[in-house]
């Protein structure tokens, strides 16, 4: 008899897993899930600021949130309204996301880095009504900002600057409720909330036109937050160093929702992230785990201190936001300590993360996957044409499907339904490969492949191996317009201190006999920086940008400078020959 022919959507066969378990999930409000911690661990450090030495136990943490929560309501906040909060990383920051889910609030991240055209773009498309705001942060005058764009915002009523009178005011209006009084309105405010309502706001970054607000639930947020903080094998004794910003899902989700989920402590090393403070932080509160982008924890192992910093304490952390350079993942492991440091992978939009590696995972798994789907999720690779499922090993689109993906982005009916598909399917825009195993690479973005000469090239591959030269500390790569091949790929390098720059050449050679010839970047161009996000995020549109500036000034140079050399804008830009 022959062999049976395999079902063509056998999982053994097709690029799709789910991810079962045993741990149900959580169906509590997010003021619902605190509560329970509150009473659990009330004594336990809940959340501590190194740069003020301000800390708050659970109980201490539980009560400050309820006071503000109070205060927010007597100044009129409802559920449904948005609030918004535009700060660095602070208590003050903190404290605003429990109490505006306590009251049933949408909180509206507004990202530190805006300007006064964004910062009023986001007031008026999310109608917010109340905006809680630093006064300063580095060289952005907050509060002229808002006073320069507050007629064009209609919706906003109330502005509080943190840590200022009208703050202060809040906090005490709220402490100074009758407690049965409290009691009565926090607990009828709870009677009417759905884990399934809205509670937060995060405007996405594209790469074209205006930013469209991701909406998350409850249930989105406060699943995806303590299913990470599962797979990280955290409990009450864990401690977290949280350098990344709480505007984005990775602090406010995979950090703080974690933590409060599992009785764990929140760290907050700084405003923004600096490299000492982050090690200074871990070496002071004992921290277990650390949190940061590849840039953060590159820039930490390369701080001239970084072997005066006791870092014995750490166990575990979490690298997201951008592929990890298997290199510095190894270092990671080795010099910081961090045998379990998970790698996550997900997007705003699915409140973020979709796959995680395991603490048991080998180092290898661990070093070149993003791992495997989470918990109560589905992912599967599809091409981006058809959409059909292809079989596990071939790269293509990657999707999720679950309880993370959002509500949809807000009154936007059709940009959510361009990015979910009617059976639910969240597209990434990312390109992936499945493996046998349900490990899951994410070799780039879908407009970041690099098609030269009819060959399809994935910079993450180029990428991983330029980070095996002794003199490369980090190294990107785009793509460039080339009449003959359509394409071409530059290498953005950063040098190690003390290292000579490369030329095109010198990488050439580096490449020659061991990476194809067609995936042997033609351009290099050594810089000290990135562009990023604030969330440590490569810009590579715009490194894109700059490359194709780079090499038009070098095509036409201007005039010389007298000597007969042309006037170049990056004289380290280089051909190779």
């Amino acid at each position: 008899m022959p062999a049976p022919v395999p079902h063509p959507a056998h999982p053994a066969v097709r690029s799709y897993a789910s991810g079962p378990s045993t741990t149900p999930l959580l169906g509590d409000t997010i003021g619902e899930n605190l509560d329970r911690t509150v009473a659990a661990h009330g004594e336990r450090d809940a959340l501590v600021d190194v740069g003020s030495g301000r800390r708050w136990n659970y109980r201490e943490f539980g009560a400050e949130v309820e006071a503000l929560a109070l205060g927010l309501h007597e100044l009129g906040v409802r559920k449904g309204d948005r609030v918004g909060i535009w700060a660095p990383n602070c208590p003050e920051w903190t404290l605003t996301q429990y109490a505006t889910a306590k009251l049933g609030a949408v909180l509206v991240n507004i990202n530190p880095a805006y300007r006064a055209h964004e910062l009023a773009y986001v007031l008026a498309r999310a109608g917010i009504r109340t905006l809680l705001a630093a006064r300063s942060h580095k060289d952005s005058d907050y509060a002229a900002m808002i006073e320069q764009v507050r007629g064009e915002c209609p919706a906003l009523e109330d502005v509080v600057l943190l840590g200022e009178d009208a703050w202060a005011g809040l906090l005490a209006g709220g402490r100074a409720w009758e407690p049965a009084q409290a009691r009565e309105v926090l607990d009828g405010v709870a009677a009417t909330l759905s884990a399934d309502d809205p509670v937060n706001i995060q405007y996405t970054s594209g790469t074209t036109g205006f930013p469209k607000g991701a909406t998350l639930s409850h249930h989105n947020i406060l699943n995806n937050g303590y299913f990470v903080g599962e797979l990280c094998r955290y409990t009450e004794a864990d401690r977290i160093c949280l350098p990344v910003p709480f505007y984005h899902c990775f602090g406010m989700v995979m950090g703080n929702l974690a933590a409060t989920s599992h009785g764990a402590c929140m760290v907050i090393p700084s405003a923004a992230f600096e490299p000492a403070a982050a090690l200074r932080a871990v070496h002071q509160e004992r921290c277990t785990a650390l949190y940061g982008v590849p840039t953060m924890f590159i820039a930490e192992l390369a701080e001239p201190d970084f072997d005066s910093f006791d870092l014995t304490s750490l166990r575990t952390g979490i690298m997201a936001g951008s592929p990890c350079p298997v290199e510095v993942m190894k270092q990671v492991i080795e010099r910081m300590g961090m045998a379990e440091v998970s790698i996550c992978y997900g997007m705003t939009e699915t409140s973020p993360v979709s796959t995680q590696t395991r603490a048991d995972d080998s180092i290898e798994r661990r070093v070149s996957t993003v791992g495997r789907v989470g918990p109560h999720l589905e992912v599967k690779v599809v091409d981006p044409d058809t959409g059909r499922c292809l079989p596990r090993g071939e790269p293509g689109e990657l999707c999720t499907r679950g309880y993370s993906v959002m509500l949809g982005y807000w009154e936007q009916p059709e940009a959510t339904a361009a990015a979910v598909d009617a059976a639910r399917w969240m597209h990434t825009g990312d390109l992936a490969v499945m493996d046998a195993e349900g490990y899951v690479s994410v070799t780039g973005r879908i407009k970041d492949m690099v098609i030269r000469g009819g060959e399809n090239i994935y910079p993450r591959e180029v990428e991983e191996f330029l980070h095996t030269h002794p003199d490369v500390l980090d190294a990107q790569l785009v793509g460039v317009p080339d009449e003959r091949y359509g394409e071409e790929l530059m290498a953005w390098i950063r040098m190690r201190d003390g290292a000579a720059p490369l030329t095109a050449d010198d990488v050439r050679a580096f490449c020659s006999g061991r990476l194809a010839h067609y995936k042997i970047p033609r351009y290099v161009h050594v810089v000290d920086a990135f562009p990023m996000t604030v969330t440590g995020k490569i810009r590579k549109v715009e490194m894109r940008e700059r490359s194709i500036e780079l090499l038009e000034a070098a095509r036409h140079p201007g005039p010389g400078d007298g000597s007969g050399h042309r006037a170049a804008p990056q004289p380290n830009t280089t051909p190779s020959n």
